[in-house]
């Protein structure tokens, strides 16, 4: 018997939903929030009732008879560090989205909406390898100061749905792999997957790895110290130089590759060099995860929107694909991806995780 599910992908501005049968698209729909919808709500979370409300008007709009759905999915959020895997929204896992039990982050509302509209229809409601997924072997959380252990935040959803594309496509099942996952949008996290489990990765949010359109990477510690204690700048504007404003933003104020190739093919010198200290860096990051494995890898795979730039991708297999052969999924479809979890667990391929 096929599967309907209604799949929930909250953004800052937006609420992005689809409806499934079993691995089908019947449809979807991103629907866009304006700033002053938004600034009415002094919270994230207090956001939950009119974004239900969207959701619920758009499937009537639409004819969809929710009874005939089996399943509600929706993004994970900024939860406690947790193992990959599908998770029901229990009462614990519903009030740590909550409270943002990591911050704040529009991802928390896709479980809590999942939990509400699953309840409602008497549906389980469950939430997929969200941002905050924690694989990582022991000895790669040191980082040299003992109050600032390295954290696992990257893009989980995508870089474990493209693995185990990957490893499904080859006949082979992706536990028994090794595999480098570079996946490069507004953020970029470079993983080293080994025998199913992500257990060294470079933070794609505040600290680690190479820049990208929108973060600074990894930067000079002794200079960014400095920087907090010239009196010049506030926390939140130092952390904006960090997140949000680094990158591609700080250094030719746009965060899309597509037009800094713009730029490039214009003979902007500038744009050019960003363009390829961006590539190296991500060439060293994948350098870095090949030791991890003990450069036992069976495959590098290139994913996010950036993925789809065949200069990136070429430049990228030059500089790495002595490593082992790549494979490039552009894009990510994270509709799916949160569908694919949830059919796993009700058909049985896998266990539903424990909060």
């Amino acid at each position: 018997m096929s599967i309907k599910s209604l799949i929930i992908n909250p953004g800052s501005t937006s609420t992005k939903i689809g409806v499934f049968e079993d691995e089908t698209l019947l449809f979807e729909e991103t629907l866009r929030h304006t700033t002053e919808e938004i600034s009415q709500y002094s919270s994230i979370v207090d956001q939950k009732d009119f974004r239900k409300k969207i959701i619920l008007d758009l499937m009537e709009k639409k004819n969809f008879d929710m009874k005939s759905l089996k399943v509600i999915v929706g993004r994970g959020g900024m939860l406690k560090p947790i193992p990959s895997g599908t998770y029901a929204v229990t009462d614990e896992l519903l009030h740590d989205l909550m409270i943002g039990k990591q911050g704040e982050h529009a991802s928390n509302l896709g479980g809590i909406l999942a939990r509400e509209i699953g309840d409602s229809l008497s549906l389980p409601s469950y939430i997929v390898d969200p941002v905050v997924v924690d694989e990582l072997m022991p000895i790669a959380r040191y980082s040299g100061v003992p109050e600032l252990p390295r954290t696992s935040v990257f893009h989980a959803l995508n870089q474990k749905a493209v693995a185990k594309r990957y490893a499904k496509e080859i006949g082979k099942s992706y536990d028994s792999l090794n595999l480098i996952v570079v996946h490069m949008g507004g953020g970029v996290s470079v993983g080293a997957h080994e025998k199913g489990k992500v257990v060294d990765i470079f933070n794609a949010l505040d600290g680690d790895g190479a820049f990208s359109p929108e973060r600074a990477g990894a930067v000079p510690s002794g200079a960014l110290v400095k920087m907090c204690f010239s009196g010049q700048y506030t926390e939140k504007e130092v952390y904006k130089k960090l997140v949000g404003g680094g990158g591609f933003n700080a250094y030719l104020g746009t965060n899309d590759m597509r037009d800094v190739e713009t730029s490039v093919q214009k003979g902007d010198k500038e744009a050019t060099l960003v363009r390829e200290a961006f590539l190296l860096q991500v060439a060293k990051d994948i350098g870095s995860m090949a030791c991890v494995l003990n450069g036992k890898v069976d495959q590098i795979i290139m994913t996010g929107g950036i993925a789809y730039n065949k200069g990136v991708t070429d430049r990228l297999t030059e500089r790495a694909g002595f490593i082992a052969p790549v494979t490039i999924y552009p894009g990510e479809d994270e509709l799916l991806a949160l569908v694919q979890g949830a059919l796993r667990v009700m058909n049985g391929e896998e266990k539903t995780m424990e909060y």
